[in-house]
């Protein structure tokens, strides 16, 4: 963040703007002294982190997806890069091929194993039912576990050489980064089956629970480097601001939906226990919590602050309504104007410009901007930057 965007804050935010600003550039400097070296990154999520599970499993995510980077669909949801995509950047290794897709991918520095529309819990729901994929976590850690002992196998077999080449070291599995950005779809599928806020409140407990699970379960396998997101401020995607009824009281200035972007702070809260928790119980493991949720907030009810980004609240690649989103014709439908068919999604000028990429994610630029937050530990319990995670902090 620019200094000269932050002079009309109150004393007391710009006060701890500078702190952070300070403390930022006392972590820069660790960071670039004593970097950790990741062989390679697993990374486990919904579509925040997909990059091309769901697509591999269930058809491609068409264009304009991946137009403003990878000039085409890449398996994202989003005009271009995710976080976990700067994530790998900024280690210098490949961008993580999905573990479903058959071709072309190339494992040797990590596997990707989350899908759009992922839970934490299993959904009584199918794809086409409800939008949430049947890759749970559960099924993901099922996925990385065969992966990992496959792997193990091929690394003391006699096997083409080929085939060693596309796969990690047997050792790169306890070195690696293992990173998660999933649980806001466990929220927004409860509200979306007509749950109370209090219903999905109540069933938070047992959602972080299972969380849990996974992390010991991949620990126990040799995982000690975790970077966990938490959820985002999803009262404030066009998504659920389309879907869902708000009565009167409920909107926030900025336009979001405050009960919603309550029960996630929540749901933050008991993960952020949770990883506490787990810091206790795994006592060589290095397990940073990152709080996704305070820079989305801060992007999108402070965009006016940030001058290439407008309005906030609005998908870049949708149809009609206040939101610029329709359930009914998402990104890359098409509707027919005056007799002629159009692709939605090609009438957005400027993605850079954008939050919200399509109703539900985020764009490129979005993306980029809370990953070079986040990058210096500035939002990270503890304070350690991304570069830092291999070593655990008392």
């Amino acid at each position: 963040m620019e200094l000269r965007l932050r002079r009309n804050l109150p004393a007391e935010a710009f006060m701890l703007f500078l702190v952070v600003l300070l403390r930022n550039s006392v972590v820069g400097a660790i960071t670039s002294k004593h970097p950790c070296d990741f062989p390679a990154i697993f990374n486990f999520g919904d579509s925040n982190s997909d990059t091309g599970g769901l697509s591999a499993a269930f058809g491609q995510a068409g264009p304009p997806h991946g137009e403003s980077f990878f000039h085409g669909p890449a398996g994202r949801y989003c005009d271009g890069r995710l976080i976990i995509d700067f994530i790998a950047e900024s280690f210098e290794l490949p961008y993580l091929s999905a573990y479903l897709d058959a071709l072309g991918s190339n494992f040797t520095q990590g596997a990707n194993f989350a899908t759009a529309g992922s839970t934490i819990r299993p959904q009584n729901t199918t794809l086409h039912q409800s939008g949430f994929s049947p890759f749970s976590l559960n099924v993901q850690w099922y996925q990385f576990n065969d992966f990992h002992r496959r792997v193990q196998n091929f690394r003391t077999k006699k096997v083409d050489e080929v085939f060693k080449r596309l796969m990690p070291k047997s050792e790169d599995f306890s070195r690696a980064l293992y990173t998660f950005d999933i649980g806001q779809n466990d929220l927004t599928a409860g509200l979306f089956q007509n749950l109370s806020l209090r219903q999905v409140r109540e069933s938070v407990p047992d959602i972080v629970g299972q969380f849990k699970t996974v992390i010991k379960d991949i620990y126990n396998q040799g995982g000690r480097a975790f970077w966990i997101h938490n959820t985002g401020p999803f009262g404030c995607l066009p998504y659920v601001l389309d879907r869902q009824p708000v009565t009167t009281g409920q909107v926030d200035k900025y336009g979001c939906v405050g009960p919603f972007n309550e029960l996630a702070r929540y749901f933050n809260l008991r993960l952020k226990q949770t990883v506490d928790q787990l810091r206790e119980h795994l006592p060589k493991a290095a397990i940073t919590y990152v709080d996704i949720y305070s820079v989305k907030y801060a992007l999108i009810t402070q965009s006016i602050n940030h001058l290439r980004f407008k309005h906030a609240l609005r998908a870049c690649c949708g149809h009609g309504g206040k939101y610029n989103y329709n359930v009914h014709i998402g990104c890359g439908g098409k509707i027919k104007i005056n007799g002629t068919e159009i692709l939605v999604g090609k009438a957005c000028a400027d993605p850079t410009a954008a939050i919200n990429w399509d109703g539900v994610h985020y764009t490129q630029a979005a993306n980029k901007w809370v990953f070079d937050q986040i990058v210096n530990g500035s939002f990270s319990d503890p304070p350690s930057p991304l570069g830092l995670t291999c070593r655990r902090q008392h």
